[in-house]
């Protein structure tokens, strides 16, 4: 199905990012990670399906450093590489009430989200028009729809990405590029893990018991695995949702009560 379509795959050595890069690579795509750990990137091209047509590789990149993003992301193209698909996903920032995050919080959470983000597409927008097939792919959370408890500056940061992501999709649908939102429930994470964790300091509750109340949150009882967010975002990228765009999909099992 993404034979000839190349995907750069951003937070790809854990969770969500990981499990989209297998299901993107199982499905043909050559696949270009991306995140600061260099070892643990090499790590990943080992556990990616390939056939004679397919030569993953990867970019190492901080996302707290956007104009290192830059730099990296500007040299791949002007070696004459082109991307189909971006999959934008970087890990969120800690938990805890907005009234008590520091301005610090904001600035560096924008950077790592909504900056790294434009400052990809703009530099891939180029390739994907001349193709006249792209994919931008944003994963970011239910708080879009309905903010989150305890997850201040991520709820505030979150919506402004949905909002520039909107506004993107109505700028590139004439040229075959679709820009959409894979909004995760509780998943099963090392972020789930720490949110979880330091609530548990907070209220003395055990880690199981936060995670069992989280599951119950769901009408399926349940916190996804990533991999069940991953065939989201395969679906999104494929020429199957040509006329998709402009979307908040929510992957929750029907956790969130807005429509």
């Amino acid at each position: 199905m993404l034979q000839d379509k190349t995907a750069i795959i951003c937070g790809s050595t854990q969770g969500i990012g990981l499990e989209t890069a297998k299901k993107l690579a199982s499905q043909g795509a050559t696949c270009v990670l991306v995140a600061r750990d260099e070892k643990k990137l090499k790590d990943v091209l080992g556990l990616l399906s390939t056939t004679q047509n397919q030569t993953h590789s990867f970019l190492v990149a901080d996302f707290s450093n956007p104009p290192t993003v830059k730099q990296v992301i500007n040299d791949w193209v002007f070696a004459g590489n082109v991307a189909h698909i971006l999959v934008n996903n970087t890990g969120g920032p800690k938990g805890g009430l907005i009234i008590e995050a520091t301005e610090d919080e904001f600035i560096n959470t924008f950077n790592q989200h909504l900056i790294c983000n434009h400052i990809l597409v703009k530099a891939l927008f180029p390739g994907m028009k001349k193709a006249g097939y792209g994919r931008i792919i944003n994963v970011i959370s239910t708080s879009v729809k309905q903010p989150l408890p305890n997850l201040g500056v991520s709820n505030t940061i979150r919506g402004a990405v949905a909002s520039w992501s909107k506004t993107l999709a109505g700028e590139l649908g004439q040229y075959g590029i679709t820009v959409n939102n894979v909004l995760p429930g509780a998943t099963n994470t090392i972020r789930l893990k720490g949110i979880a964790e330091a609530k548990s300091e907070k209220t003395g509750d055990d880690v199981t018991t936060i995670f069992d109340a989280m599951a119950n949150e769901s009408p399926m009882k349940r916190i996804a695995e990533p991999e069940e967010i991953a065939n989201a975002i395969a679906f999104l990228a494929s020429p199957d949702a040509s006329y998709v765009n402009g979307i908040n999909l929510p992957v929750d099992g029907g956790r969130t009560k807005s429509l």
